[in-house]
């Protein structure tokens, strides 16, 4: 069996014991040396300054390479160059390069009239300050603003032209949706890394709203496997193990050879995945 490379998604902590949290979740995680661990950032930039006080934190008191996540919302490119030239400064090399949601009234995604337009505009403008390496983002159900699948992809090659050096997708629990996504990536001519992004489903009626907002289904056979377990955290927790290693073990069988999961600030459920799929701990740690 092959061992698997992996990467992690946390957040930005708003409080101190949210802090305490994260900071156990890398240390649970960092032996299992990940290839980077990436730092979310905001709406509109709202957690900016958490965003670059994390990726710091992390860059100066761990081993791990920290990737910063960068939006275009709310934000003229002039505020955008200078948040990408400080993280150059700080001797951060990855950006995860998103063009952001809006949290406008209409649901729908307004640019900054002084700001880049999407993440192929953001990646470009990237690699003109600083050679960063750039992750973007891909979906195997398609975007839920994109006109259509063709158009979605074509999105991801002006991503990869700009300088995109691999696609991380969104979460998803069908391995057929990803290998599909995978073939018409391919058909298309974009030859970059495509890593599927996993997500353990700590809380099921918050990944139902994650996934309503991003357009990833959720199968019948999974909502019948969470079903009567809204009192049983212990017994989710197993049920939620369960599904996504199985997810992991059919990608594996499909070829997959590296995995972003979506932590959530949590490490249990990502740490006892990564174990099944053959992960051990160094025992360098951080």
């Amino acid at each position: 069996m092959v061992k698997p490379k992996v990467s992690f998604e946390f957040f930005p902590p708003a409080s101190e014991k949210m802090a305490e949290m994260l900071w156990l979740a890398v240390e649970r995680l960092a032996p299992l040396d990940p290839t980077f661990v990436s730092v979310t950032y905001g709406a509109g930039g709202s957690t900016r300054e958490r965003t670059h006080s994390t990726v710091k934190r992390l860059r100066d008191e761990t081993s791990l390479e920290p990737a910063a996540h960068l939006t275009c919302v709310g934000a003229t490119k002039t505020e955008i160059d200078g948040i990408i030239r400080s993280y150059w400064d700080s001797g951060v090399r990855h950006i995860v390069a998103l063009r952001g949601d809006t949290q406008g009234d209409n649901g729908k995604y307004q640019p900054h009239p002084n700001g880049y337009a999407n993440g192929a505009e953001l990646t470009k403008g990237i690699k003109n300050i600083a050679d960063f390496f750039i992750s973007v983002s891909a979906y195997p159900e398609k975007h839920p603003d994109s006109a259509s699948r063709s158009a979605d992809i074509e999105m991801l090659k002006q991503k990869v032209d700009a300088g995109a050096g691999q696609a991380i997708t969104q979460f998803f629990f069908e391995p057929e949706y990803f290998f599909r996504y995978r073939d018409a990536v391919a058909a298309a001519g974009v030859s970059i890394p495509l890593i599927p992004g996993i997500i353990p489903v700590i809380n099921f009626k918050r990944i139902q709203s994650f996934a309503a907002t991003c357009g990833t289904k959720i199968p019948d056979w999974m909502i019948e496997r969470f079903e009567g377990l809204e009192d049983d955290p212990q017994t989710r927790k197993m049920v939620a193990a369960t599904i996504a290693a199985e997810t992991c073990q059919k990608l594996a069988a499909g070829g997959v050879e590296q995995y972003h999961f979506y932590t959530l600030n949590q490490a249990d459920l990502t740490y006892a995945i990564c174990h099944i799929l053959g992960l051990r701990p160094s025992a360098a740690g951080f």
